[in-house]
């Protein structure tokens, strides 16, 4: 059987792709991106044929999987509609491969590809696993039992899936445009995790989980004493982060993690939590906590002299902070400047005070257009960067042209967050302070 996934440069497209692959089955796939994605270095490792024009490999035993992205007036999707061809949507074909297994999802507004990834880290090397993330990887074999995969929220697309552990790392509003409040946001989490068999595990810290009825065994973790699972001691320096947790009243073990932030703090937590109610050794689970480097394009570091150069997947104010608040972790003595990408004019429409207020924590911000993805400028009138930029304490804009705007930054912390990769005015500066 051969699929063809359409828009296979997106990252959660290319992991699946990379599992069909792992799974035996013939994978092709398209995209309209013509330029180099990160995505692509890991289906060029396995095979994966990708085209970017209408030289296709479609023909009658083939299986369309389509991104969420792709609409039916797509010419790839007309050509499959004219040769009747099954259609799944992305979700779809994901939770009919992942519901085979004995599935552990991750939910949540923030948080949900580290904690995936720390997930398949430490499972994958305990016990083995299947797993998808959404940084582009996923890998499978038909003689692992579980199954982890990072849930998305976007359009409800997690109630595909039929999890034994539902793990939920924060309730935030986000997807402004399809969402119609906090409210909605609150009843799709509820829907989710009462589609749990064994149990769901939630951040106690976070109120919006707070409020969630659920049928379902619900256990919670964090920082505060009303929580199931309980780091305590906890002690944030240069290094990383060292803790001890406490499981319903009793001592589970001790863990040193070489992240920063309390938001990566609370990731390893859920993973801890849903070790412990599987009886891993608490010593194993801290030993492959502390070799885990983290996801990709998740405070992404590349030093060039005493300049530190982070890429990160941030867009959400929320995110936003915790990244920053991590580069203050980590370099208490170091400026930090940010390269902010906007992502989606309705993002941008309900957020930019909060951006703005984030973004005044660094010494100095530099703001590209909005990319738009699924969206269009014509329906966000008036709705530009210039929102953030004109209320920044210290900020103006940037473009893959006016990159030099950074030249004068040397010794300190770059901070470039975006969904999307700022690539070009990234790789500019590396190769300038290379030089220099």
């Amino acid at each position: 059987m051969k699929y063809y996934l359409i828009g296979i440069k997106g990252a959660g497209m290319s992991a699946l792709g990379l599992i069909l692959n792992d799974l035996g089955y013939q994978v092709v796939g398209y995209d309209d991106e013509k330029a180099y994605q990160f995505t692509e270095t890991k289906l060029s490792e396995r095979g994966i044929k990708v085209y970017t024009d209408d030289n296709n490999e479609i023909d009658e035993n083939t299986i369309i999987v389509r991104s969420a992205a792709i609409k039916d007036e797509h010419p790839e999707i007309k050509k499959a509609l004219e040769l009747d061809l099954k259609i799944y949507e992305y979700n779809e074909m994901l939770g009919k491969l992942a519901n085979m297994f004995d599935l552990i999802t991750i939910a949540g507004c923030h948080g949900k590809t580290t904690t995936t990834s720390m997930m398949a880290h430490v499972l994958g090397n305990l016990v083995g696993c299947n797993y998808l993330i959404g940084d582009g990887t996923g890998s499978a074999s038909k003689e692992n039992k579980k199954f982890v995969i990072e849930a998305c929220e976007y359009r409800r697309h997690f109630l595909v899936y039929e999890p034994d552990y539902a793990v939920i790392t924060n309730i935030d509003l986000d997807h402004v445009d399809y969402y119609k409040d906090i409210n909605d946001i609150i009843d799709a989490y509820t829907e989710y995790a009462n589609k749990a068999s064994k149990m769901v595990i939630a951040c106690g810290d976070d109120p919006y989980t707070r409020v969630l009825e659920l049928n379902k065994p619900l256990f919670y973790y964090g920082l505060e004493d009303d929580n199931d699972i309980i780091a305590k001691d906890v002690e944030y320096t240069s290094e990383g982060t060292s803790f001890d947790v406490f499981v319903e009243g009793n001592y589970y073990g001790h863990f040193d993690l070489p992240l920063y932030g309390k938001h990566m703090l609370l990731d390893a937590l859920a993973v801890i939590a849903v070790c412990s109610y599987e009886r891993l050794d608490a010593k194993a689970v801290a030993k492959e906590l502390k070799t885990f480097k983290g996801a990709s394009r998740r405070f992404t570091e590349t030093k060039v002299g005493e300049t530190i150069i982070v890429d990160d997947y941030a867009h959400h104010p929320n995110e936003v902070k915790a990244t920053i608040k991590a580069a203050k972790q980590k370099y208490p003595n170091k400026k930090i400047v940010a390269v902010f990408q906007p992502h989606t004019f309705s993002r941008t429409e309900e957020f930019s005070d909060d951006l703005v207020k984030v973004l005044n924590q660094v010494d100095q911000t530099f703001v590209l257009d909005i990319f738009p993805a699924r969206e269009k400028q014509e329906d966000f009138e008036g709705v530009t960067s210039e929102q953030i930029i004109k209320n920044l304490e210290h900020g103006t804009s940037i473009s893959d042209e006016s990159w030099d705007k950074l030249k004068e930054y040397k010794d300190c912390v770059v901070l470039f967050m975006s969904p999307k990769e700022i690539h070009t005015i990234m790789e500019n500066y590396i190769n300038y302070l290379k030089e220099v």
